[in-house]
């Protein structure tokens, strides 16, 4: 089979003839009809110098047939159009992931192939509102802004959202799933053109947060904001207490910007703020975004689509930061 295979950081990602997995035990072999970008792909091909086994299929998000059954699955599942989730052995505390917790991908072999062997509990049944291909963008971003929005920062009807960073997938279905909760959603970019696309999505206002005063202006317009959904952390981090109201509630899964921020710590105390990290989700919270996707017939916002031989195209149109929407590849 074809598949993305990453042997080093100081080696090209190369498309490769792979031995096709076999289902085994509890596992579906599942063919891949699509696959999406998420920034781990980029972080793991930059930061990882140990590859297991000297060979990764990389990847996290998927959707496709399932093609084939191990001996302790139900051979009716075949057939199935289903999408992958990527959140592997989480554990038995539904607030933090366990020591064995891993993300399809890295170190596992993930979606990058044209075919998947992985447990039957890992698949959930096609939403049929979706193509294949925008169900391939739903796993790793919409769950992480799900339970983001849900579990931690337990949104509320009506509340002020500040998203920072929009463009990307998992900010984009923060956005989406906040507006079809009716909250009032504000938004920042770096880009005026992605500003312009997502105030017709919904947002009420919109912030270049390379204006030196977008903070100043974005609590003058809203009063401060109820919800914070951050992807970015580094020095604009701060900005944030700034903004949060009294009682608010800060959530952060990202470090798109850098790993260290200053923040006034009296604010943090005296505002009384829930700061809380967040990361992907349990297979609980992957069903009920699933049921949401489909009870509010929620479409993600999809930017380019790639063929898999295309794949450094693909990653350099995500390191650049222009796409507006996930990055899938067709395979």
């Amino acid at each position: 089979m074809k598949a993305v295979v990453f042997r080093g950081k100081d080696q090209p990602l190369q498309v490769e003839d792979f031995p096709k997995p076999k289902a085994v035990k509890d596992q579906v072999l599942i063919h891949i009809k699509h696959a999406a970008l998420n920034h781990r792909d980029l972080w793991v091909t930059s930061e990882q110098a140990k590859v297991p086994g000297g060979a990764v299929i990389l990847g996290s998000d998927g959707c496709g047939v399932i093609e084939d059954v191990g001996e302790d699955a139900d051979p009716m599942l075949i057939g199935s159009e289903v999408v992958i989730l990527p959140s592997l052995d989480w554990g038995q505390q539904p607030h933090v992931q366990g020591d064995s917790y891993r993300i399809l991908g890295y170190p596992d072999h993930g979606t990058f192939a044209e075919y998947l062997a992985i447990s039957k509990k890992y698949v959930f049944e096609k939403p049929e509102h979706l193509s294949f291909a925008e169900s391939a963008a739903v796993p790793l971003s919409g769950l992480t802004a799900y339970r983001a929005l849900f579990t931690k920062a337990r949104l509320r009807n009506n509340e002020r959202v500040l998203i920072t960073g929009i463009g990307g997938g998992a900010a984009l279905w923060a956005l989406q799933l906040a507006l079809s909760y009716q909250a009032r959603v504000s938004v920042t970019s770096g880009s005026e053109e992605k500003l312009k696309k997502v105030a017709g999505l919904g947002a009420v206002k919109t912030y270049n947060y390379r204006d030196p005063d977008w903070a100043t202006k974005a609590q003058k317009d809203s009063g401060g904001f109820d919800v914070i959904i951050d992807s970015a952390g580094g020095d604009s981090f701060g900005k944030l207490i700034d903004l949060a109201v009294p009682g608010g509630r800060i959530i952060n899964f990202g470090r798109t910007s850098g790993t260290e921020a200053q923040i006034n710590i009296r604010n943090l105390y005296w505002k009384q703020l829930s700061v809380f990290g967040t990361t992907m989700g349990t297979r609980d919270e992957f069903l009920s975004l699933i049921e949401m996707l489909e009870a509010r017939k929620i479409k993600p916002v999809v930017d380019t689509s790639f063929a898999l031989n295309d794949v450094a195209q693909a990653f350099r149109r995500m390191q650049e930061g222009s796409q507006f929407g996930k990055i899938i590849l067709n395979l």
